[in-house]
């Protein structure tokens, strides 16, 4: 039978997604139980001021500076933002459960790196809800969604292909959906 075949094997590939969803889902619901604290670091330097000390702001080297700051500190994620004031240069990195952001003094190309690390906790919850994951983690959350909901229509549907388990089956999955109705009602509206 069909339907059997596919509940089965849509089951068994979406497995590390539905183990991987149902942790993270406790790990952000209890995160101060499995979060503990970000760890932070400061650390200094200097860059080429001709990179930084131009008048005409479309002159200011983007590139050296960012790939400068990644090789030189170590930051691991992509540039979410790059700002350019009068005497300022500020720059933000973003990357699951990861953030840096970077202040350089245009005058004299000295700067300040700020960098957070959630740690694994931080990395899997991030990962969870999509933030700072770029496009290709964004459409590995759409395949899994796609796929787990063929996996509950697929299991359905093999339920209404039992007769002897029909009823009581669609008894139950009514009532987990009055359930989840009534938490709502009751603990959220």
């Amino acid at each position: 039978m069909l339907i059997r075949w596919l509940h089965i094997y849509l089951s068994m590939i979406s497995f590390a997604i539905v183990f991987f969803f149902a942790v993270t889902g406790l790990t952000l619901n209890h995160a101060e139980k499995f979060g503990g604290q970000p760890h932070t670091t400061i650390e200094k330097g200097k860059l080429n001021t001709g990179w930084t000390n131009t008048p005409d702001t479309n002159k200011i080297a983007k590139l050296e500076i960012v790939e400068f700051l990644r090789k030189t500190n170590g930051i691991k994620a992509a540039v979410s933002d790059f700002r350019i004031d009068d005497s300022q240069l500020g720059i933000s990195f973003k990357g699951p459960g990861y953030a840096a952001d970077a202040f350089i003094d245009r005058s004299t190309g000295a700067y300040e790196v700020t960098k957070i690390s959630a740690g694994f906790i931080g990395l899997i919850n991030d990962l969870h809800k999509g933030r700072d994951t770029g496009a290709g983690w964004s459409v590995f959350i759409d395949v899994s969604a796609i796929l787990l909901t063929l996996v509950s229509l697929s299991g359905i549907l093999l339920l209404l292909y039992i007769k002897r388990k029909r009823a009581s089956g669609l008894i139950v999955a009514a009532l987990g959906l009055l359930l989840s109705y009534l938490v709502y009602i009751i603990w959220i509206k």
